[in-house]
């Protein structure tokens, strides 16, 4: 690779090309993320990617070894970015229960409602997929729980408080992820009902808080 004799780093072309190279995976990704959501994984063809994506077949295999391996990326991809996403709403509010409802009004308000295409992604598309597939989703996920578990023994760490037992945190963390999952599934893929989105998901995180409350 290029790289300027004096300094040792990369010259300003191969700087420019890891861009443009970049630029080109993202846009495959953000085309095949949009095409799968809209229509599904399975209707989803690598040639019909690279046409929206205006380029060649061989140049998705080059970055993708096929379009499994675009989905976990996608999952991988997507998936960070909501953790990213409601973990800076919890730090926001300084390690309290606020902190825990104001990351999942995020959830619903920032996420679902702003990228449902996203939601999609994670929520149906990566689901009943292969064994290796499947191994990525279960990781999303259970990396969400543990952010939410740490999140929770927090709180209880900032406030001086103390769960039920030494195992309320972890299955408080299960129950709403998987309270925010099914909320996404039955009201915005499933219903379509992102308008509601919003007020239905802060129903769903009052009623989330007030069952961490009565497990202090």
């Amino acid at each position: 690779m290029a790289k300027s004799k004096k300094s040792g780093t990369k010259s300003r072309s191969a700087l420019r090309r890891e861009r443009e190279k970049e630029l080109r995976r993202k846009t495959i990704l953000n085309i095949a993320e949009s095409l799968f959501a809209k229509q599904g994984y399975h209707r989803t063809g690598m040639e019909e990617i690279a046409d929206m994506a205006e380029v060649s077949v061989g140049t998705v295999y080059f970055y993708f070894k096929n379009k499994e391996d675009i989905l976990i990326n996608l999952i991988g991809d997507v998936g960070f970015q909501l953790r990213k996403l409601v973990g800076e709403e919890f730090k926001k509010a300084d390690a309290s229960l606020d902190g825990i409802q104001k990351a999942g009004v995020a959830f619903f308000g920032q996420f679902c409602a702003k990228y449902p295409e996203k939601a999609a992604i994670l929520f149906r598309e990566a689901v009943g997929q292969s064994q290796e597939v499947e191994e990525h989703r279960k990781s999303f996920i259970s990396k969400v729980i543990t952010d939410l578990k740490n999140a929770l023994e927090r709180v209880a760490e900032k406030q001086d408080i103390k769960y039920r037992n030494t195992f309320s945190a972890e299955v408080m963390a299960v129950c709403i992820m998987g309270i925010y999952e099914q909320m996404a599934c039955h009201y915005l893929l499933w219903n379509d009902r992102s308008e509601d989105i919003v007020a239905l998901g802060e129903d769903a995180v009052c009623f989330t808080i007030g069952g961490v409350e009565s497990m202090v």
